[in-house]
């Protein structure tokens, strides 16, 4: 049997063993019903980041702000993150277990963080977050 052979039957077996741990298995359960409840946590603010009158009126501003200022706004979603960048700026919008959370960062620095108002306006947090 040739050094391969060997390796990659040592391999399988491992792996079989690996799969008949019933540690193994339980913890793998725990660790995906874990990811499932803060899942469902998250649900109602990622529904209401990604389609909620807040973020179509926050995108509409920032992208007429950002053409008054001749700033280009960079929106992209990663995720269930709202990313918003300009001028090495950038302003992430991230859902959490109890809100939205928004982070501000300036040449990769994170610079703050606190929950976002729903009910404030979107203008005003985008003209203070390109004028700062």
């Amino acid at each position: 049997m040739s050094f391969l052979d060997n390796l990659e039957d040592n391999l399988k077996a491992l792996e079989s063993q690996e799969e008949r741990d019933p540690e193994k298995r339980k913890r793998d359960l725990e660790a995906r019903e874990t990811e499932r409840e803060a899942a469902l946590l998250l649900a109602p603010y990622v529904e209401t980041l990604k389609n909620g009158p807040f973020t179509h009126r926050l995108l509409s501003a920032a992208r007429t702000i950002g053409h008054g200022l001749r700033i280009f706004v960079d929106i992209v979603w990663i995720g269930t993150t709202l990313r918003l960048e300009a001028r090495g700026r950038r302003l992430e919008l991230r859902p959490t277990p109890t809100g939205i959370q928004a982070v501000y960062f300036a040449n990769g620095q994170e610079l703050s963080a606190g929950p976002l108002d729903l009910s404030a306006s979107p203008e005003d947090l985008i003209r203070s977050w390109l004028q700062s």
